[in-house]
């Protein structure tokens, strides 16, 4: 069976038609989630009529926490994938409302109509494969919610009829990679929000001390699955929390180490906490201010770097860009007081 390829304004229609029925994301959503430390269960994300990603989520949250940002800006997740979408009834209502929608479009181009009928009489000619409800599915395109135009057009295959366990034969047909980079999205990790000590405003010319305890910097895992009939797809994409990295704020300072650049300890633990009588020690992880804040305060950043790898179904497993993520606090800084006799 040949197929042409869809008009444009058929595309926008068939977008606004999936949109409507809610078998596509929206950017500003929050996905399905179903997370293991509250067992609190939200409505599953899902990316077609019948084929729905759902995600679970394993550690992370809290305050301050969010979205790792990739460190290599080459890459992102995948905007646009082949997936199982409708039964072969489901197809033919889809079709009859995707010729509804052109038909009465005042601004769709006179031949759409044409090409839209001459697509439908290649689909119809075998019943939209009515006849093989339980063999297979139709395939369709779906995107992110943030892919732009151009990525889109990556995908921009008509739907096409794919029997259960048979390979859809498109490089973009969804497998365990493309789970794992959507997933990769939905990690949330927790907040870096860093203990600094002494305790009150840091002093110039004294090391501030800064670290992390073990139970705030522990991995964090996504799992993203897909079933549909004949079907079952997942990976789990998971984030390692490797280093740590200090910005003072201002360029009067010295970071310790001098790279910024705290690793991680053999227990997870991210530099040392302050003890009493060490004040003019040099912590493992800090920063030395060589100046007041005066009234105000310096923004010290404290940004995470986390190793990402994920294993899928079938054996699949690979690695994935690090990511980063960070939160700004508030430090005062004061002059020492000295007292002249």
């Amino acid at each position: 069976m040949t197929t042409r390829r869809i008009p444009l304004v058929l595309v926008a229609a068939s977008a606004a038609l999936m949109l409507a029925s809610g078998s596509s994301a929206l950017a500003g959503e929050d996905p399905g989630v179903t997370d293991s430390n509250t067992s609190a269960t939200k409505k599953d994300d899902t990316v077609g009529a019948m084929a729905r990603i759902s995600y679970t989520r394993s550690g992370g949250g809290g305050p301050g926490s969010g979205s790792v940002t990739s460190v290599d800006p080459n890459w992102t997740p995948p905007p646009c994938w082949y997936a199982p979408e409708w039964k072969a009834g489901e197809f033919a209502k889809f079709r009859d409302r995707l010729y509804f929608t052109a038909r009465h479009d005042p601004d769709a181009p006179r031949d759409a109509l044409k090409d839209m009928s001459d697509e439908n009489q290649g689909y119809a000619k075998d019943n939209y494969n009515i006849d093989k409800e339980k063999e297979g599915m139709w395939w369709g395109a779906q995107f992110s919610p943030d892919a732009t135009l151009e990525e889109q057009q990556k995908c921009n295959k008509p739907p096409f009829w794919v029997e259960n366990g048979e390979d859809p034969g498109v490089p973009e047909a969804i497998d365990a990679e493309t789970l794992a980079g959507l997933a990769y999205e939905q990690i949330k990790v927790p907040g870096t929000k860093v203990s600094l000590a002494p305790d009150g405003p840091s002093k110039v010319n004294l090391p501030t001390w800064a670290w992390l305890d073990k139970g705030d910097f522990e991995p964090v895992s996504v799992t993203a699955s897909l079933d549909a009939p004949g079907l079952h797809i997942e990976a789990t994409t998971t984030a390692k929390p490797v280093a740590l990295s200090i910005k003072p704020g201002t360029e009067d300072a010295v970071r310790i180490p001098a790279s910024g650049k705290c690793e991680l300890n053999d227990d997870g633990s991210i530099g040392e906490p302050y003890a009493k009588g060490k004040a003019k020690q040099q912590p493992p992880c800090g920063v030395t201010y060589k100046r007041s804040s005066g009234d105000g305060t310096f923004n010290l950043q404290a940004t995470a770097t986390w190793e990402i790898t994920w294993t899928g179904t079938g054996g699949a497993g690979g690695e994935l860009p690090n990511g980063e993520y960070g939160n700004d606090q508030p430090v005062a800084v004061e002059e020492i007081q000295s007292i002249n006799r």
